[in-house]
């Protein structure tokens, strides 16, 4: 795996208004000793609280945005959520501190061919209901004090240039009112015929006293399950299947990263699947190539694809296009795959050197590669 590149087009940071912050990051990075690195990791962490305070989320977006590299995007994002519990600090009252918190949630829908489907509400009509479930089996640390909003949001209400309008909410809290901030609804799309995978949140406040953390725990164990099937029975309807799969909640900043790279693992889950059971009935086994595209439209400029295809078929191959998200390297996303593939007991996988088009140059569609027309460079 690591013998494919990055196909992403990492930005200057030396060019950027925000350089002073990405070299302190990299200065971080390459401090000679720990002592040094926590001392530039605090001082870097409370200049993105500044930012967080001071209403600044397109200022920070565009901090984000002009990282040069997978090494600093990594250290960045561990320093926002160190950001954040430092901006959270501030103005606790009367022993009692909020805790803002989102929860993710993949989903999975689909719908009989001919169906006539409208998209699913984005609004949960029992909220409480879903709240006194992660009440009864400890979900925040055994918390009872808390509410959650009644909509399933999108990722963009939860994105870095939300970020300061969430923490005005989480310290509204303290003022003793739990109410929901005015979220706007996701609506879930559903095609007849084809499942979909969604990422959506469920967002809420907890009060607790002071230095508690409501959210160490990072497992779903014994609550993950009856959430399921209550979300499923909140959104279904007759011609629509539901499966939803909840995350552990968690602060915003981590709760997106999380939450992006579950949809993406279902995604590829749901392609396979379906793309295997396709070929092994038709023409035998599969064979399966791994790429990386440069593509304007994929988040960075590039992504991985994973092509699927026989020998014994004339079609093109059947593709999934894999995206590389901030922080994480070419080749975890690609191991990624080749786990799934090896899940999926497919034997014959090539990786393909070099960074490739986007588009095939013939047919102008989408680049997917079969394993009878790749160069001889192809690691098998």
């Amino acid at each position: 795996m690591t013998e494919i590149p990055d196909p992403r087009l990492f930005a200057r940071g030396d060019d950027s208004p925000h350089a002073p912050m990405l070299a302190l990051a990299a200065a971080s990075l390459a401090a000679p000793t720990a002592t040094r690195a926590d001392v530039l990791d605090h001082e870097l962490a409370v200049a993105l609280a500044g930012l967080l305070r001071a209403d600044a989320g397109a200022q920070l977006a565009a901090l984000f945005a002009a990282v040069p590299s997978v090494p600093i995007a990594r250290q960045m994002r561990r320093r926002l959520i160190d950001a954040w519990a430092e901006a959270s600090r501030e103005g606790n009252v009367a022993g009692i501190a909020a805790t803002l918190f989102a929860l993710p949630v993949v989903i999975v829908v689909g719908a009989k061919p001919g169906a006539d489907v409208a998209p699913l509400s984005g609004v949960l009509g029992e909220p409480e209901r879903i709240a006194q479930l992660l009440r009864d089996h400890g979900a925040l640390g055994g918390n009872q004090n808390f509410a959650l909003a009644n909509v399933l949001a999108a990722a963009d209400a939860v994105d870095l240039a939300q970020l300061p309008g969430l923490l005005r909410w989480q310290q509204r809290a303290l003022a003793g009112s739990l109410e929901a901030r005015d979220l706007q609804p996701a609506p879930i799309a559903a095609k007849a015929g084809q499942e979909s995978v969604h990422l959506r949140f469920m967002l809420g406040v907890a009060l607790a006293a002071p230095g508690i953390d409501l959210l160490a725990r990072n497992d779903t164990a014994g609550w993950a399950l009856p959430l399921a099937q209550e979300l499923a029975r909140q959104l279904a309807r007759p011609e629509v299947t539901v499966l939803a799969l909840p995350r552990a909640p968690a602060v915003p900043p981590a709760a997106l990263a999380q939450g992006r790279s579950a949809q993406r693992e279902v995604s590829a889950q749901l392609f396979a699947s379906n793309a295997i059971r396709r070929l092994r009935a038709s023409v035998g086994e599969p064979s399966a190539v791994i790429s990386a595209h440069r593509c304007a439209s994929a988040p960075g400029g590039g992504e991985l694809r994973l092509s699927l295809s026989s020998v014994f078929d004339p079609r093109q191959a059947e593709g999934f296009r894999c995206p590389l998200l901030p922080g994480e390297t070419v080749g975890e996303v690609a191991a990624m795959l080749g786990d799934l593939l090896h899940d999926c007991r497919v034997t014959d996988v090539h990786v393909l050197p070099g960074i490739h088009a986007d588009r095939d140059p013939a047919t102008n569609l989408t680049l997917l590669f079969k394993s009878d027309a790749l160069p001889a460079s192809a690691l098998h």
